[in-house]
């Protein structure tokens, strides 16, 4: 995932780390649920999305409204089907003891932390607003958050843990 990954340790979860320390010594292979954990975190990903909100549930940055006027459909970060936008690039890697979650797309980390966007090849970038042709020496895309680890994914987390260590002794939830 060449764009942006979220990598974290449950290490301030002492519940998860028990949680998971027990599943261990009853699972012998915990890929499937490292799976499950990140296609929970994928759907919380995906819910901040829809919501325009950081892990934290602070709203995004509003656009600017010269290009919010134009814009049509839901643009680069919710764009969906083969050509997806951002929201449709999330996905997840699972291994025996970690999962990542991230994105190839690599706009990624400019949404992620923000950029200020200059002229490569050009004296001015030029770009089409509502009210015609604009040009500037620069442009600041704000930063717009959408990877982190919330208080949902923490409950996310306990949650698939719970429900796994239950499945494998045999109590099913």
């Amino acid at each position: 995932m060449a764009g942006v990954t979220l990598e974290t340790t449950v290490a301030g979860s002492e519940a998860a780390r028990r949680a998971f320390a027990q599943l261990a010594r009853v699972v012998s292979n915990t890929t499937p649920i490292m799976a499950a954990i990140g296609t929970g975190l994928v759907e919380n990903v995906h819910q901040r999305f829809e919501n325009e909100v950081d892990p934290d549930g602070q709203p995004w940055a509003p656009l600017n409204p010269a290009y919010a006027s134009i814009k049509r459909g839901p643009g680069i970060l919710r764009e969906s089907g083969m050509r997806g936008g951002l929201m449709g690039s999330i996905t997840r890697r699972a291994s025996h003891d970690s999962v990542e979650i991230g994105t190839n797309k690599i706009y990624a980390s400019v949404h992620q932390f923000g950029a200020v966007i200059r002229p490569v090849n050009a004296p001015k970038l030029r770009f089409m607003l509502s009210t015609g042709l604009a040009s500037a020496d620069e442009v600041e895309i704000p930063a717009r958050p959408f990877l982190g680890f919330s208080r949902e994914d923490q409950l996310t987390v306990l949650e698939t843990l719970a429900d796994a260590l239950d499945r494998a002794v045999g109590l099913g939830r």
